[in-house]
Protein backbone atom coordinates (compact mmCIF):
# COMPACT_ATOMS: atom_id res chain seq x y z
CA UNK A 1 0.00 0.00 0.00
CA UNK A 2 1.34 3.70 -0.78
CA UNK A 3 2.68 5.09 2.46
CA UNK A 4 1.70 8.95 0.57
CA UNK A 5 1.96 10.72 4.34
CA UNK A 6 3.04 8.42 7.12
CA UNK A 7 4.67 10.73 9.76
CA UNK A 8 2.82 13.54 11.76
CA UNK A 9 -0.07 12.70 9.58
CA UNK A 10 -0.68 9.11 10.09
CA UNK A 11 -3.32 8.58 12.09
CA UNK A 12 -6.20 6.40 12.24
CA UNK A 13 -9.21 8.82 13.03
CA UNK A 14 -12.42 7.93 14.92
CA UNK A 15 -15.28 9.60 12.85
CA UNK A 16 -18.82 9.01 12.88
CA UNK A 17 -19.82 7.24 8.60
CA UNK A 18 -22.74 9.69 8.78
CA UNK A 19 -20.11 12.65 7.51
CA UNK A 20 -19.48 10.71 4.17
CA UNK A 21 -23.05 8.95 4.28
CA UNK A 22 -24.57 12.24 4.44
CA UNK A 23 -22.36 13.59 1.10
CA UNK A 24 -24.67 14.77 -0.87
CA UNK A 25 -22.48 13.48 -4.34
CA UNK A 26 -23.77 9.90 -5.43
CA UNK A 27 -22.04 7.37 -7.37
CA UNK A 28 -23.19 7.23 -11.24
CA UNK A 29 -22.37 3.97 -12.07
CA UNK A 30 -20.97 4.65 -15.09
CA UNK A 31 -19.40 2.19 -18.25
CA UNK A 32 -15.96 1.12 -18.42
CA UNK A 33 -14.87 -1.12 -21.29
CA UNK A 34 -15.84 -4.31 -21.84
CA UNK A 35 -12.11 -5.75 -21.55
CA UNK A 36 -11.41 -3.47 -19.01
CA UNK A 37 -8.97 -6.38 -16.07
CA UNK A 38 -10.28 -5.77 -12.51
CA UNK A 39 -8.35 -7.16 -9.70
CA UNK A 40 -6.67 -6.97 -5.79
CA UNK A 41 -3.30 -6.12 -4.80
CA UNK A 42 -1.21 -6.77 -2.09
CA UNK A 43 2.60 -6.50 -1.22
CA UNK A 44 4.54 -9.88 0.45
CA UNK A 45 5.84 -8.22 3.49
CA UNK A 46 1.98 -7.33 4.40
CA UNK A 47 0.35 -10.60 3.89
CA UNK A 48 2.81 -13.42 3.77
CA UNK A 49 4.46 -14.21 7.01
CA UNK A 50 6.59 -17.07 7.51
CA UNK A 51 9.50 -14.57 8.27
CA UNK A 52 11.48 -17.18 8.97
CA UNK A 53 10.18 -19.90 7.35
CA UNK A 54 11.63 -22.54 4.93
CA UNK A 55 15.19 -20.75 4.97
CA UNK A 56 13.48 -17.38 4.18
CA UNK A 57 16.44 -14.29 4.70
CA UNK A 58 15.87 -11.32 6.35
CA UNK A 59 14.91 -8.51 4.72
CA UNK A 60 15.10 -4.84 6.25
CA UNK A 61 11.06 -4.68 7.16
CA UNK A 62 12.24 -7.81 9.08
CA UNK A 63 14.88 -5.61 11.05
CA UNK A 64 12.75 -2.50 11.32
CA UNK A 65 9.83 -3.76 12.38
CA UNK A 66 11.57 -4.89 15.30
CA UNK A 67 12.97 -1.94 16.57
CA UNK A 68 12.86 -0.85 19.93
CA UNK A 69 10.99 1.51 20.65
CA UNK A 70 8.59 0.51 17.48
CA UNK A 71 8.34 2.63 14.45
CA UNK A 72 5.50 0.42 13.54
CA UNK A 73 2.78 0.68 16.09
CA UNK A 74 4.32 -2.26 18.07
CA UNK A 75 3.60 -4.65 15.66
CA UNK A 76 5.15 -7.06 12.97
CA UNK A 77 4.96 -8.85 10.19
CA UNK A 78 6.21 -12.44 11.08
CA UNK A 79 2.50 -14.19 11.01
CA UNK A 80 0.45 -11.04 8.83
CA UNK A 81 -2.50 -12.85 7.74
CA UNK A 82 -0.24 -16.01 7.21
CA UNK A 83 -0.59 -15.86 3.21
CA UNK A 84 2.66 -17.98 3.05
CA UNK A 85 0.61 -20.85 4.51
CA UNK A 86 -2.48 -19.92 3.42
CA UNK A 87 -2.23 -19.50 -0.50
CA UNK A 88 -4.70 -21.52 -1.50
CA UNK A 89 -7.60 -20.21 0.70
CA UNK A 90 -6.63 -17.04 -0.31
CA UNK A 91 -6.61 -17.62 -4.56
CA UNK A 92 -10.41 -19.11 -3.95
CA UNK A 93 -11.36 -16.16 -2.43
CA UNK A 94 -10.04 -13.67 -5.07
CA UNK A 95 -11.85 -16.54 -7.54
CA UNK A 96 -15.19 -15.72 -5.64
CA UNK A 97 -14.83 -12.16 -5.99
CA UNK A 98 -14.63 -12.50 -9.45
CA UNK A 99 -11.50 -10.89 -9.98
CA UNK A 100 -9.54 -11.11 -13.42
CA UNK A 101 -6.02 -9.96 -12.18
CA UNK A 102 -4.53 -10.32 -8.84
CA UNK A 103 -0.97 -7.97 -8.42
CA UNK A 104 1.28 -9.27 -5.76
CA UNK A 105 5.22 -8.86 -4.84
CA UNK A 106 7.92 -11.54 -4.51
CA UNK A 107 9.90 -11.43 -1.22
CA UNK A 108 13.62 -11.13 -2.29
CA UNK A 109 14.94 -12.56 0.46
CA UNK A 110 12.06 -15.64 0.13
CA UNK A 111 14.43 -16.95 -2.59
CA UNK A 112 17.55 -15.26 -2.48
CA UNK A 113 17.94 -15.27 1.36
CA UNK A 114 21.59 -12.66 1.17
CA UNK A 115 20.23 -11.01 -1.73
CA UNK A 116 23.37 -11.17 -3.63
CA UNK A 117 24.38 -11.68 -7.10
CA UNK A 118 26.51 -15.06 -5.78
CA UNK A 119 24.62 -16.00 -3.24
CA UNK A 120 22.16 -19.26 -3.13
CA UNK A 121 18.97 -19.11 -4.33
CA UNK A 122 16.12 -21.02 -2.07
CA UNK A 123 14.32 -23.68 -3.71
CA UNK A 124 11.60 -23.20 -0.84
CA UNK A 125 10.85 -19.70 -1.72
CA UNK A 126 10.94 -20.29 -5.33
CA UNK A 127 8.15 -23.07 -5.04
CA UNK A 128 6.08 -20.79 -2.87
CA UNK A 129 5.49 -18.45 -5.85
CA UNK A 130 5.23 -21.14 -8.35
CA UNK A 131 2.58 -22.93 -6.50
CA UNK A 132 0.77 -18.96 -6.37
CA UNK A 133 0.94 -18.63 -9.81
CA UNK A 134 0.20 -21.98 -10.91
CA UNK A 135 -3.21 -21.79 -8.44
CA UNK A 136 -4.07 -17.94 -9.93
CA UNK A 137 -3.78 -19.62 -13.30
CA UNK A 138 -6.34 -22.60 -12.28
CA UNK A 139 -8.65 -20.34 -11.66
CA UNK A 140 -8.14 -17.83 -14.76
CA UNK A 141 -6.56 -14.82 -12.43
CA UNK A 142 -3.95 -13.29 -14.10
CA UNK A 143 -0.37 -12.61 -12.08
CA UNK A 144 1.10 -9.21 -12.22
CA UNK A 145 4.36 -9.73 -10.41
CA UNK A 146 5.76 -7.18 -8.62
CA UNK A 147 9.71 -7.55 -7.99
CA UNK A 148 10.33 -5.69 -5.59
CA UNK A 149 7.76 -3.77 -2.94
CA UNK A 150 10.16 -2.54 -0.27
CA UNK A 151 11.58 -5.42 1.15
CA UNK A 152 15.19 -5.35 0.17
CA UNK A 153 17.17 -8.30 1.94
CA UNK A 154 19.07 -6.92 5.11
CA UNK A 155 22.10 -8.03 4.25
CA UNK A 156 22.33 -5.54 1.36
CA UNK A 157 22.01 -3.19 3.49
CA UNK A 158 24.87 -4.38 5.93
CA UNK A 159 27.24 -5.49 2.59
CA UNK A 160 27.34 -1.75 0.96
CA UNK A 161 24.38 0.32 2.05
CA UNK A 162 21.36 -1.17 -0.95
CA UNK A 163 20.08 1.49 -2.53
CA UNK A 164 22.70 3.79 -1.96
CA UNK A 165 25.34 2.16 -4.35
CA UNK A 166 24.09 2.05 -7.25
CA UNK A 167 26.27 -0.28 -9.52
CA UNK A 168 26.18 -3.15 -6.50
CA UNK A 169 22.55 -2.71 -5.82
CA UNK A 170 22.02 -2.81 -9.80
CA UNK A 171 24.02 -5.90 -10.56
CA UNK A 172 22.68 -7.92 -7.43
CA UNK A 173 19.27 -6.55 -8.99
CA UNK A 174 19.84 -8.03 -12.15
CA UNK A 175 20.48 -11.33 -10.51
CA UNK A 176 17.31 -11.16 -8.50
CA UNK A 177 15.34 -9.99 -11.81
CA UNK A 178 16.78 -12.92 -13.92
CA UNK A 179 16.13 -15.28 -11.59
CA UNK A 180 12.43 -14.24 -11.21
CA UNK A 181 11.45 -13.72 -15.22
CA UNK A 182 13.51 -17.53 -15.76
CA UNK A 183 11.57 -19.13 -13.11
CA UNK A 184 8.44 -17.70 -13.42
CA UNK A 185 8.62 -15.89 -17.11
CA UNK A 186 6.89 -19.05 -18.70
CA UNK A 187 3.22 -18.23 -16.69
CA UNK A 188 3.53 -14.42 -15.49
CA UNK A 189 3.40 -11.96 -18.39
CA UNK A 190 2.67 -8.71 -16.56
CA UNK A 191 6.10 -7.39 -14.47
CA UNK A 192 6.29 -4.43 -11.94
CA UNK A 193 10.03 -4.02 -11.15
CA UNK A 194 9.44 -1.68 -8.25
CA UNK A 195 6.51 -0.28 -6.59
CA UNK A 196 6.72 3.34 -5.51
CA UNK A 197 10.20 4.32 -5.73
CA UNK A 198 9.02 7.82 -4.55
CA UNK A 199 8.11 6.07 -0.70
CA UNK A 200 11.09 4.14 -0.87
CA UNK A 201 13.24 7.23 -1.25
CA UNK A 202 11.83 10.04 0.76
CA UNK A 203 10.19 7.93 3.51
CA UNK A 204 12.80 4.98 3.86
CA UNK A 205 15.91 7.89 3.63
CA UNK A 206 14.64 11.23 4.48
CA UNK A 207 12.31 11.21 7.08
CA UNK A 208 13.26 7.80 8.10
CA UNK A 209 9.55 6.72 9.19
CA UNK A 210 9.91 3.62 6.80
CA UNK A 211 12.67 0.78 6.48
CA UNK A 212 15.47 1.54 6.83
CA UNK A 213 14.69 4.11 9.03
CA UNK A 214 17.48 6.50 7.31
CA UNK A 215 17.12 9.83 8.84
CA UNK A 216 18.93 13.21 9.93
CA UNK A 217 18.87 11.65 13.66
CA UNK A 218 20.16 8.14 12.79
CA UNK A 219 23.15 10.31 11.20
CA UNK A 220 22.69 10.33 7.59
CA UNK A 221 22.69 13.17 4.82
CA UNK A 222 19.45 13.76 3.94
CA UNK A 223 20.65 16.23 1.84
CA UNK A 224 21.58 13.95 -0.80
CA UNK A 225 20.71 10.41 0.38
CA UNK A 226 17.15 9.94 -1.32
CA UNK A 227 18.52 11.14 -4.50
CA UNK A 228 20.84 8.86 -4.55
CA UNK A 229 18.72 6.06 -3.71
CA UNK A 230 15.84 7.51 -6.64
CA UNK A 231 18.99 7.56 -9.19
CA UNK A 232 19.17 3.55 -8.57
CA UNK A 233 16.13 2.42 -8.67
CA UNK A 234 15.72 4.31 -12.13
CA UNK A 235 19.04 2.89 -13.29
CA UNK A 236 17.93 -0.65 -11.84
CA UNK A 237 14.38 -0.68 -13.16
CA UNK A 238 16.01 0.21 -16.59
CA UNK A 239 18.68 -2.25 -16.50
CA UNK A 240 15.68 -4.98 -15.81
CA UNK A 241 13.94 -3.93 -18.42
CA UNK A 242 16.85 -4.25 -20.97
CA UNK A 243 17.10 -7.51 -19.63
CA UNK A 244 13.49 -8.70 -20.01
CA UNK A 245 13.32 -7.05 -23.47
CA UNK A 246 16.74 -8.73 -24.87
CA UNK A 247 16.87 -11.61 -23.25
CA UNK A 248 12.89 -13.15 -22.42
CA UNK A 249 10.57 -10.78 -23.76
CA UNK A 250 11.26 -12.47 -27.50
CA UNK A 251 10.13 -16.04 -26.37
CA UNK A 252 7.46 -15.16 -23.36
CA UNK A 253 5.80 -12.50 -24.63
CA UNK A 254 5.04 -10.15 -21.30
CA UNK A 255 5.43 -6.82 -20.98
CA UNK A 256 7.24 -4.49 -18.05
CA UNK A 257 6.75 -1.74 -16.21
CA UNK A 258 7.20 0.56 -12.99
CA UNK A 259 4.32 1.50 -10.77
CA UNK A 260 4.66 4.85 -9.60
CA UNK A 261 2.70 6.61 -6.50
CA UNK A 262 1.48 10.33 -6.07
CA UNK A 263 -1.31 12.92 -5.23
CA UNK A 264 -2.86 15.08 -7.18
CA UNK A 265 -2.05 18.63 -6.38
CA UNK A 266 -4.34 21.63 -6.50
CA UNK A 267 -2.98 25.30 -6.19
CA UNK A 268 -3.71 26.11 -2.57
CA UNK A 269 -4.98 29.54 -4.31
CA UNK A 270 -6.33 28.73 -7.35
CA UNK A 271 -5.76 32.05 -8.51
CA UNK A 272 -2.19 32.69 -7.71
CA UNK A 273 0.16 32.12 -10.20
CA UNK A 274 3.00 31.38 -7.55
CA UNK A 275 0.65 28.69 -6.21
CA UNK A 276 -0.20 27.37 -9.56
CA UNK A 277 3.20 26.48 -10.64
CA UNK A 278 4.08 25.05 -6.96
CA UNK A 279 1.21 23.00 -7.58
CA UNK A 280 2.85 21.94 -10.84
CA UNK A 281 6.79 21.84 -9.17
CA UNK A 282 5.29 19.43 -6.51
CA UNK A 283 3.86 16.96 -9.39
CA UNK A 284 7.12 17.05 -10.66
CA UNK A 285 9.30 16.82 -7.82
CA UNK A 286 6.93 13.61 -6.93
CA UNK A 287 6.16 11.79 -10.18
CA UNK A 288 8.27 13.68 -12.61
CA UNK A 289 11.58 13.07 -10.84
CA UNK A 290 11.15 9.05 -11.76
CA UNK A 291 8.67 8.91 -14.57
CA UNK A 292 10.82 11.58 -17.10
CA UNK A 293 13.50 9.52 -17.13
CA UNK A 294 12.01 6.36 -17.01
CA UNK A 295 8.93 6.59 -19.98
CA UNK A 296 10.48 9.56 -21.79
CA UNK A 297 14.09 8.64 -21.42
CA UNK A 298 15.38 12.28 -20.55
CA UNK A 299 16.74 14.41 -17.38
CA UNK A 300 15.01 14.56 -14.22
CA UNK A 301 12.92 17.91 -14.81
CA UNK A 302 14.17 21.06 -15.06
CA UNK A 303 12.79 22.38 -11.74
CA UNK A 304 14.66 19.59 -9.90
CA UNK A 305 17.87 20.61 -11.89
CA UNK A 306 17.59 24.15 -10.58
CA UNK A 307 16.58 23.95 -6.83
CA UNK A 308 18.51 20.57 -6.54
CA UNK A 309 21.63 21.44 -8.24
CA UNK A 310 24.60 18.98 -7.15
CA UNK A 311 22.68 16.99 -4.39
CA UNK A 312 20.86 15.62 -7.61
CA UNK A 313 23.00 12.91 -9.85
CA UNK A 314 24.39 13.31 -12.93
CA UNK A 315 23.46 10.14 -15.51
CA UNK A 316 26.59 9.15 -16.93
CA UNK A 317 26.23 8.78 -20.99
CA UNK A 318 26.04 5.13 -20.68
CA UNK A 319 23.15 5.57 -18.14
CA UNK A 320 21.39 8.09 -20.15
CA UNK A 321 21.79 5.72 -22.95
CA UNK A 322 20.02 2.38 -21.00
CA UNK A 323 17.57 5.06 -20.53
CA UNK A 324 16.64 6.48 -23.67
CA UNK A 325 16.68 2.49 -24.88
CA UNK A 326 14.47 1.19 -22.63
CA UNK A 327 11.58 4.25 -22.16
CA UNK A 328 9.75 3.02 -25.01
CA UNK A 329 9.64 -0.90 -23.96
CA UNK A 330 7.32 0.16 -20.64
CA UNK A 331 3.96 -1.49 -21.70
CA UNK A 332 2.07 1.00 -19.64
CA UNK A 333 2.27 3.59 -16.91
CA UNK A 334 1.37 1.85 -13.20
CA UNK A 335 -0.28 4.40 -11.13
CA UNK A 336 -0.96 4.28 -6.95
CA UNK A 337 -3.07 6.84 -6.32
CA UNK A 338 -5.23 7.49 -3.25
CA UNK A 339 -5.78 11.25 -2.95
CA UNK A 340 -5.34 14.96 -3.35
CA UNK A 341 -3.49 17.73 -1.76
CA UNK A 342 -3.53 21.41 -2.29
CA UNK A 343 -0.30 22.56 -2.79
CA UNK A 344 1.09 26.04 -0.81
CA UNK A 345 4.26 27.76 -2.78
CA UNK A 346 6.65 28.60 0.57
CA UNK A 347 8.78 31.93 0.24
CA UNK A 348 12.32 31.37 -0.25
CA UNK A 349 15.09 30.29 0.78
CA UNK A 350 13.89 26.32 1.01
CA UNK A 351 15.44 24.42 4.18
CA UNK A 352 18.56 22.53 3.81
CA UNK A 353 17.25 19.30 2.86
CA UNK A 354 14.11 19.69 0.91
CA UNK A 355 12.70 17.37 -0.82
CA UNK A 356 9.12 18.73 -2.24
CA UNK A 357 10.31 22.02 -4.14
CA UNK A 358 9.67 24.31 -1.53
CA UNK A 359 6.25 23.76 -1.78
CA UNK A 360 3.65 22.74 1.65
CA UNK A 361 1.21 19.65 1.35
CA UNK A 362 -2.51 20.87 2.40
CA UNK A 363 -5.85 19.57 3.54
CA UNK A 364 -7.48 22.74 3.08
CA UNK A 365 -7.10 25.82 0.24
CA UNK A 366 -6.72 29.53 1.03
CA UNK A 367 -10.48 29.43 1.79
CA UNK A 368 -10.81 27.39 3.98
CA UNK A 369 -12.22 24.58 1.92
CA UNK A 370 -11.50 21.28 2.84
CA UNK A 371 -10.21 18.52 -0.34
CA UNK A 372 -12.37 16.00 0.47
CA UNK A 373 -13.98 13.65 2.98
CA UNK A 374 -11.99 12.14 5.67
CA UNK A 375 -11.20 8.49 5.52
CA UNK A 376 -9.56 6.26 8.17
CA UNK A 377 -6.63 8.10 8.10
CA UNK A 378 -6.04 12.17 8.04
CA UNK A 379 -4.28 12.31 4.63
CA UNK A 380 -6.76 10.14 2.89
CA UNK A 381 -9.34 12.65 1.59
CA UNK A 382 -12.21 11.25 -0.59
CA UNK A 383 -11.25 13.47 -3.88
CA UNK A 384 -12.52 11.68 -7.31
CA UNK A 385 -11.98 14.86 -9.12
CA UNK A 386 -8.40 15.10 -8.55
CA UNK A 387 -8.20 11.65 -9.67
CA UNK A 388 -9.50 12.37 -12.86
CA UNK A 389 -7.11 15.40 -13.17
CA UNK A 390 -3.99 13.23 -12.23
CA UNK A 391 -5.11 10.63 -14.87
CA UNK A 392 -4.85 13.38 -17.85
CA UNK A 393 -1.45 14.98 -16.52
CA UNK A 394 -0.04 11.87 -16.41
CA UNK A 395 -1.60 11.04 -20.09
CA UNK A 396 -0.26 14.11 -21.50
CA UNK A 397 2.72 14.26 -20.22
CA UNK A 398 3.96 10.41 -20.86
CA UNK A 399 0.93 9.29 -23.43
CA UNK A 400 1.38 5.37 -21.94
CA UNK A 401 -1.71 3.79 -21.58
CA UNK A 402 -2.70 3.51 -18.03
CA UNK A 403 -3.13 1.15 -15.37
CA UNK A 404 -4.54 1.84 -11.40
CA UNK A 405 -2.46 -0.77 -9.94
CA UNK A 406 -3.64 0.61 -6.42
CA UNK A 407 -6.90 2.15 -5.02
CA UNK A 408 -8.45 2.45 -1.99
CA UNK A 409 -9.46 3.91 1.20
CA UNK A 410 -10.09 2.54 5.65
CA UNK A 411 -13.30 3.48 6.74
CA UNK A 412 -13.20 5.85 9.79
CA UNK A 413 -13.18 4.07 12.73
CA UNK A 414 -12.46 0.86 10.86
CA UNK A 415 -9.79 -0.56 13.40
CA UNK A 416 -12.47 -0.40 16.05
CA UNK A 417 -15.36 -1.82 14.70
CA UNK A 418 -16.78 -4.78 15.62
CA UNK A 419 -16.72 -7.74 12.76
CA UNK A 420 -20.64 -7.12 11.68
CA UNK A 421 -19.86 -3.45 11.40
CA UNK A 422 -16.54 -3.38 9.74
CA UNK A 423 -17.75 -6.03 7.12
CA UNK A 424 -20.88 -3.25 6.44
CA UNK A 425 -18.42 -0.83 4.66
CA UNK A 426 -20.32 1.91 2.87
CA UNK A 427 -17.91 4.57 3.21
CA UNK A 428 -14.97 2.38 0.99
CA UNK A 429 -17.95 1.18 -1.26
CA UNK A 430 -19.27 5.18 -2.00
CA UNK A 431 -15.37 5.66 -2.39
CA UNK A 432 -14.88 2.91 -4.63
CA UNK A 433 -17.93 3.97 -6.81
CA UNK A 434 -16.86 7.48 -7.18
CA UNK A 435 -13.24 6.82 -7.98
CA UNK A 436 -14.54 4.04 -10.44
CA UNK A 437 -17.03 6.74 -12.12
CA UNK A 438 -14.00 9.09 -12.54
CA UNK A 439 -11.79 6.53 -14.46
CA UNK A 440 -14.96 6.35 -16.96
CA UNK A 441 -15.29 10.21 -17.21
CA UNK A 442 -11.31 10.18 -18.25
CA UNK A 443 -11.48 7.25 -20.94
CA UNK A 444 -14.82 8.26 -22.29
CA UNK A 445 -14.96 12.05 -21.94
CA UNK A 446 -10.86 12.81 -21.68
CA UNK A 447 -9.58 10.47 -24.26
CA UNK A 448 -7.36 8.85 -21.47
CA UNK A 449 -6.60 5.16 -21.80
CA UNK A 450 -6.91 3.36 -18.76
CA UNK A 451 -6.74 -0.44 -19.00
CA UNK A 452 -7.55 -1.74 -15.43
CA UNK A 453 -7.79 -1.75 -12.23
CA UNK A 454 -5.93 -2.92 -9.09
CA UNK A 455 -8.21 -2.13 -5.57
CA UNK A 456 -6.20 -1.82 -2.34
CA UNK A 457 -6.47 -4.68 -0.65
CA UNK A 458 -7.11 -8.11 -0.96
CA UNK A 459 -7.85 -8.11 2.77
CA UNK A 460 -6.79 -6.51 5.91
CA UNK A 461 -2.87 -6.69 6.70
CA UNK A 462 0.18 -5.31 7.97
CA UNK A 463 0.07 -1.32 7.17
CA UNK A 464 3.82 -0.54 7.63
CA UNK A 465 4.38 2.33 10.45
CA UNK A 466 0.54 2.31 11.47
CA UNK A 467 1.07 -1.62 12.39
CA UNK A 468 -2.22 -3.56 12.10
CA UNK A 469 -4.53 -0.65 13.45
CA UNK A 470 -5.60 0.66 9.57
CA UNK A 471 -7.54 -1.51 7.58
CA UNK A 472 -7.85 -1.29 3.75
CA UNK A 473 -8.74 -4.26 3.09
CA UNK A 474 -12.01 -5.75 1.13
CA UNK A 475 -11.84 -8.87 3.63
CA UNK A 476 -11.64 -8.34 6.83
CA UNK A 477 -9.28 -10.50 8.66
CA UNK A 478 -9.69 -11.76 12.03
CA UNK A 479 -5.80 -11.01 13.23
CA UNK A 480 -6.02 -13.66 16.37
CA UNK A 481 -7.90 -16.27 14.22
CA UNK A 482 -6.97 -15.14 10.73
CA UNK A 483 -10.28 -15.72 9.82
CA UNK A 484 -11.17 -13.96 6.30
CA UNK A 485 -14.87 -12.36 6.13
CA UNK A 486 -15.34 -10.89 2.96
CA UNK A 487 -17.09 -7.20 3.12
CA UNK A 488 -19.73 -5.82 1.22
CA UNK A 489 -17.41 -3.67 -0.69
CA UNK A 490 -15.84 -7.19 -2.12
CA UNK A 491 -19.12 -7.50 -3.63
CA UNK A 492 -19.84 -4.18 -4.65
CA UNK A 493 -16.77 -5.03 -6.44
CA UNK A 494 -17.60 -7.73 -8.45
CA UNK A 495 -21.35 -6.38 -9.04
CA UNK A 496 -19.98 -3.53 -10.29
CA UNK A 497 -17.90 -4.21 -12.87
CA UNK A 498 -19.76 -7.04 -14.56
CA UNK A 499 -22.46 -4.11 -14.84
CA UNK A 500 -20.58 -1.35 -15.57
CA UNK A 501 -18.64 -3.61 -18.54
CA UNK A 502 -21.69 -4.62 -19.80
CA UNK A 503 -23.03 -1.17 -19.90
CA UNK A 504 -20.20 -0.63 -22.88
CA UNK A 505 -21.26 -3.55 -24.70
Amino acid sequence: MSANMFGAEDTVLQVDNEEWLSEPREVEDLPLPHDFLWGTATAAYQIEGGASQDNKGKSIWDTFSHLEPSRTNGANGDVACDHYNRVAEDVDLMASYGVDTYRFSISWSRVIPFGGRDDTVNEDGVLFYNKLVDLLLSRKIIPIVTLYHWDAPQELYDRYGAFLNTSEFRADFERFARLCFSRFGDRVTKWVTFNEPYIISIFGHHSGVLAPGHNAASGHDTRTEPWRVGHTIIVSHAAAVHIYATEFQPTQNGSITIVLNGHFYEPWDANSIEHQAGAQRRLEFYIGWFADPIFLGTDYPAEMRARLGSRLPEFSPDEMALLRNTASTNAYYGMNHYSTKFARALPDPPVEDDCTGNVEELATNNKGKMVGPVSGMAWLRVAPDGFRKLLNWVWNRYHLPIVITENGCPCPGESNMSLEQAINDDFRVGYFGLYLDAISRAIYEDGVPVHGYCAWSLMDNFEWSAGYSARYGITHVDYDTLLRTPKKSALYLKRTFNERRKKHE
